[in-house]
């Protein structure tokens, strides 16, 4: 398709959608057909009256734009990647490269850290407040047959009431044997306040599901890596595993509401109540079984580990005019990880549950006043297992237009280890353990400054008893990896020191722009537990212009994506995550895509051709020892918003 040929099909386009309810974007406001009706005649809406605000009640905007930012966000988690490395397949996996997007919690995880990237947690789940009903609709082609759509609507009944409702799911077979993906995120949102605004409740609902078949991987290198016509087709490569599949499940019900007890006094206490309940699943079966994993119990493997918590938070908060909100508060939870079976093995009975209660005391602290925001979240376990955390940020905006920001951050985290690190079971012999890991001890220091000259981001990070996967394995094949994976949970005592720079500048000439982001990453430690790339980076050389009148509006480029060899974590199926390993180092090539984007009003259409110089990397494109990444294809997305 010639870029001639694909303005004129635009430009037709143009017209069809001429008569949607969209925002002009050079007004920032809707255009005539999206007005609404008030007693003095019509008057537009403008885009600050479709709030997005998430939890911490931090406000932004709905985005109907063509920016980068939509390139790099037009994918299946709709967020930025810079730091993932997808697995061939599109919502089977991530490998990571930039060890600064692994987020600290407060509480314990369930674990398959692998298996929930792309589920939604309490803080990815935004709330809305909208002149009128939004609807946002994101499509984009998949690896073989399938297709994914993430569809989203949300309305205000009132203006203090709001409802959302959204469902993403995702089908794709992939190029591989038996790797299909089939997943589902089912979400429902709602927020309310009175007139008076004493009250107020964010609530939300969600059922997920992500369904995978396991190949394992490669088990023969050559045939990838070889010219034999044979294996051009990526469907005849031998892979590991020819009939098992993964299933991660969960289900949550959230609220969070706060009751102002003065109708008028601005000094007022505040009565504040946060619940949760979630269960999680994961489930491994192989109808297949080889020694891949080691000897087994049993010839059909199917296991399933569960986990299901409660959590209440009641505090009371004393906000003020002058010296911002302080609330004290006390949680209880309760933790439910168990299996319904028991395993007996050589070391005698493996537990089938690990189950606790505890209670923490803490204090949240914010403070806002004109260009500086402060918050402090800190607690401690007084009950069950010692657990500690504390959370201090400290921001100031600067500039004419306030468009400069500078963020001090600290989190100190005791953190109870995930469960599955503690306890597991299986009908393979050699996954099954009970452990009494120490808590993970880690100290984060990051400085990030958003500028209109550059994006800046340091974090220093020093961990303490961490807590990772190993292969236990010692036999190799002929492509120097090991024939079995027999992985276990391993404590390193010694400590590990993780030190990161990102930088990012976007240089614009007339119609043209270069957007830059690096990463530079080091890690001091006694053995190679974490691995990462010493260097990332993403350069994306582009061209914008408008067309017909400013009827169209269109970007064309191509991104260059590259990261430095390295010892890349492996992937387990059984145990749905990723484990350390030293036998093969991946990377040292580029990626290139070339995209061509364009905007009609809110009409979004994203073309790319993604790793077009594949067949120039001599098939050595890893994700990790035994698994590629994607090769060329050409992908075909939209993103369509309607405002009525």
């Amino acid at each position: 398709m010639t870029l001639k040929y694909l303005l004129s099909v635009l430009g037709m386009l143009c017209f069809s959608l001429g008569q949607a309810q969209v925002f002009d974007s050079n007004t920032n406001e809707l255009n005539a057909n999206a007005v609404k009706k008030t007693k003095k005649g019509f008057d537009k809406t403008t885009i600050d009256q479709y709030k997005i605000i998430s939890l911490q009640r931090d406000t932004t905007y709905v985005d109907t734009t063509l920016t980068l930012k939509a390139e790099y966000t037009h994918n299946y988690l709709r967020k930025d990647q810079f730091g993932l490395l997808s697995f061939a397949n599109e919502g089977f996996a991530y490998n990571t490269l930039y060890h600064g997007l692994q987020s600290l919690h407060k509480n314990p995880q369930f674990g398959f850290h692998a298996r929930q990237q792309a589920y939604l947690n309490i803080e990815d789940i935004n709330y809305y407040n909208v002149a009128t009903p939004v609807t946002d609709l994101y499509y984009k082609s998949v690896m073989g047959q399938g297709q994914n759509l993430d569809a989203f609507v949300t309305g205000n009944i009132s203006k203090q009431l709001n409802f959302a409702i959204a469902y993403k799911g995702l089908r794709s077979t992939g190029n591989y044997f038996n790797e299909l993906t089939s997943n589902g995120n089912f979400r429902f949102i709602t927020s309310y306040n009175t007139k008076d605004k004493r009250y107020f409740l964010k609530g939300h609902i969600t059922a997920q599901d992500f369904s995978n078949q396991e190949n394992g991987g490669l088990s023969d290198l050559s045939q990838f890596e070889g010219d034999e016509s044979v294996y051009s087709d990526k469907g005849r490569l031998d892979v590991y595993l020819e009939n098992a599949k993964s299933m991660m499940k969960g289900n949550r019900v959230f609220f969070d509401h706060t009751f102002k007890l003065s109708k008028s006094n601005p000094n007022s206490l505040m009565l504040h109540h946060q619940f949760t309940y979630e269960n999680k699943s994961y489930e491994f079966i192989n109808t297949n079984v080889n020694d891949r994993f080691g000897s087994y119990y049993s010839n059909d493997i199917h296991d399933k580990t569960r986990f299901n918590t409660v959590y209440n938070k009641l505090g009371v908060a004393f906000k003020t005019q002058n010296w911002g909100s302080i609330e004290a508060f006390v949680d209880y939870a309760t933790y439910h990880y168990f299996y319904n079976q028991v395993v007996y093995t050589t070391a005698g009975l493996v537990a089938n549950n690990d189950n606790y209660t505890t209670n923490a005391l803490g204090v949240n602290y914010t403070y806002q006043e004109n260009d500086w925001k402060a918050n402090l979240n800190a607690s401690a376990n007084i009950n069950g297992p010692s657990n500690a955390f504390v959370d201090g940020s400290l921001r100031y905006r600067f500039g004419n237009d306030k468009e400069n920001k500078l963020v001090f951050n600290y989190v100190y985290s005791s953190q109870i280890p995930d469960f599955y690190y503690n306890l597991f079971q299986s009908s393979y012999v050699n996954y099954n353990w009970s452990n009494n890991f120490k808590n993970e001890k880690i100290n984060q220091v990051k400085l990030e400054a958003n500028t209109r000259w550059f994006d800046l981001g340091i974090s220093y990070k020093m961990m303490q008893d961490h807590l990772y996967f190993s292969n236990t394995a010692t036999a190799l094949n002929t492509d120097g990896l090991s024939t079995q994976l027999l992985v276990k949970p391993i404590q390193f005592a010694d400590g590990i020191n993780y030190f990161s720079v990102k930088l990012g500048k976007d240089v614009k000439f007339g119609k043209f722009g270069l957007d830059n982001t690096f990463l530079y990453q080091k890690v001091d430690q006694s053995q190679a537990v974490l691995n990462v790339p010493d260097f990332v980076t993403r350069n994306t050389l582009y061209f914008n212009d408008h067309f017909f009148n400013k009827a169209l509006y269109l970007q064309t480029g191509v991104t260059f994506n590259y990261f430095t060899s390295y010892f890349a974590d492996d992937y387990n199926p059984v145990l749905g995550s990723f484990y350390s390993q030293t036998q093969k180092e991946v990377g040292g090539y580029p990626m290139l895509d070339f995209f061509v984007n364009a905007k009609i009003r809110t009409f979004r259409l994203f073309l790319k051709l993604e790793h077009f110089n594949s067949d120039l990397s001599n098939s050595k494109y890893y994700v990790t020892p035994n698994y590629t990444t994607r090769s060329f294809m050409f992908r075909f997305g939209v993103t369509w918003n309607f405002f009525s």
